[in-house]
C-alpha cells in the first residue's frame, strides 16, 4: 500500500513540473496562451438632469 501511496506522489509532482515546463516552453514551441483581445465600443447613455 506504501508502494502505491509513494508512487502516486512522484507521479503528482511529475505532472507537476511538467505543467510548469510547459507553461514556461509552450510559447518557444508555438503555444500561444494569451486571451484573446477584442475592442469592445458601446454608446452609454447619461440621464441626468
Amino acid at each position: 500500500m506504501w508502494r502505491l501511496i509513494k508512487f502516486l506522489i512522484y507521479l503528482i509532482v511529475l505532472a507537476a513540473v511538467a505543467l510548469v515546463a510547459f507553461a514556461y516552453l509552450g510559447p518557444i514551441f508555438g503555444f500561444d496562451f494569451s486571451a484573446p483581445t477584442q475592442t469592445v465600443v458601446q454608446p452609454v447613455t447619461l440621464d441626468a438632469n
